[in-house]
């Protein structure tokens, strides 16, 4: 029989993805490991390789197409079956048999069950295409917090079922619930409908999360960057000669990165399950990445052990896999504070919305020329708008402006960010 592709477990908790691309046609030979399709997940586009070398019988799903993790893809018609013929087995001359009494009536009776086999998807194809609703009045698997959303939103838990691990209900059940329940409306002449896919409905479903799930608050500050400007200036050249375009970012990554040490509560995550605040040792930044279809935040490591350059090295390299659409789903995970330059495309404050679950994200605007107070005189200098953003749950406002104030503290010293250790 052709064996059944189904889509494999990627890890990390994914339980779906957007079918990409086909790489492969029905009827086209394939060897083992040969890359079938393209999928999106989590921000990445991943290949998913052949698990054995045979010829693509049926293609099951469709590009742009939502598949769920144990859902067939294709079916692979393996060397052997096709070419091997079928063996008949040896006919042996049998002595003739007896005549048989014919054997006595027997009560009829409700066919047994075969008993059940302990192997993902031995269970007939009707059984698993139909599932049984939940049990009435079981409310499934879920958190707290979906919980006290479905009760804001009236929605009975009982009804879902949900998609995340042991079928546990998450806030996009809730979400696919709400929206089957509302009708669609009807468009004007004037009007078109853009299908929600791809990574705009990863960065749509993450931002919601995001909002639903933090106690979120921005403050915001102003800070003299002039000595930054000029430091940037002078060095430019002698950067750039190693390859490497030196922007501003580097400097304040390297300014968060040591105010973050004198402030440990907004270098975190919070376990909601756990109803705990697991505390960071290390650095590692997430870095918002404008691409042509959407915002992506790849994850710069060790921020405390690299130096300016090595951090716009690092920059450089991932936002070119970002915006190519390179990057793997590794460098896109495990941050633990953010940083997103909206003041490169003209913005001047905002409220950047936390990547979850990082407690908070701090935001930097466009560098405009002010008159300021310095050293006791009015005079034109480099002013930057910044924003920080934060989850009132990990910490306080005080905190929250006492970690600015060691921010501006930075940039407006950069001699500061070369004498400290790390």
């Amino acid at each position: 029989m052709p064996f059944e592709f189904k889509l494999p477990d990627l890890g990390e908790g994914i339980a779906e993805v957007e079918l990409r691309k086909w790489l492969v046609t029905e009827g086209e030979r394939i060897a083992e490991h040969q890359a079938l399709l393209e999928v999106e997940t989590d921000k990445a586009v991943v290949e998913v390789p052949a698990p054995r070398a045979g010829v693509v019988g049926r293609i099951h799903r469709q590009e742009g197409e939502t598949v769920k993790v144990g859902e067939t893809l294709l079916s692979i018609t393996t060397t052997q079956e096709e070419g091997a013929p079928t063996p008949h087995p040896a006919q042996t001359p049998q002595p003739p048999q007896p005549p048989q009494p014919p054997p006595p009536p027997q009560t009829p009776q409700t066919p047994q069950r075969p008993p059940s086999v302990g192997i993902v998807g031995s269970l007939p194809e009707a059984e698993e295409q139909a599932p049984s609703a939940p049990p009435e009045g079981f409310a499934g698997l879920a958190t707290p917090l979906v919980r006290k959303l479905a009760r804001e939103r009236g929605v009975d838990l009982a009804k879902i079922r949900g998609s995340g691990p042991r079928g546990c209900i998450t806030p996009e059940d809730l979400e696919r619930q709400g929206a089957a329940a509302q009708p669609q409306r009807a468009l004007k002449e004037t009007e078109e409908a853009l299908p929600l896919r791809g990574l705009r409905r990863t960065i749509a479903r993450n931002v919601l999360a995001s909002q639903r799930t933090t106690a979120f608050v921005t403050s915001m500050e102003e800070a003299d960057i002039t000595e930054i400007w000029e430091l940037r200036g002078r060095e430019q050249g002698e950067v750039e000669a190693r390859g490497t375009h030196l922007t501003f970012l580097p400097f304040f990554m390297k300014a968060a990165q040591h105010a973050l040490r004198e402030h440990p509560m907004l270098n975190a995550s919070i376990d909601d399950a756990a109803q705990t605040i697991v505390l960071k040792k290390h650095y590692d930044f997430g870095i918002a990445v404008d691409t042509p279809e959407g915002l992506m935040v790849p994850v710069i490591r060790d921020v405390d052990k690299k130096s300016i350059i090595e951090l716009a090295e690092a920059i450089q390299e991932l936002g070119r896999k970002a915006r190519e659409r390179t990057i793997s789903l590794e460098d896109l995970r495990g941050s633990s504070f953010s940083i997103t330059n909206y003041g490169h495309f003209g913005g001047t404050f905002a409220t950047p919305i936390i990547n979850w679950p990082d407690v908070a994200i701090m935001g930097f605007g466009r560098i405009v020329e002010r008159p300021w107070v310095h050293r006791g005189e009015i005079a034109i200098r480099k002013i930057l708008p910044l924003s920080l953003t934060f989850d009132h749950r990990a910490t306080d406002g005080a905190d929250a402006a006492r970690f600015l104030g060691r921010v501006l503290r930075y940039l407006e010293d950069p001699d500061l960010l070369f004498i400290q250790c790390g």
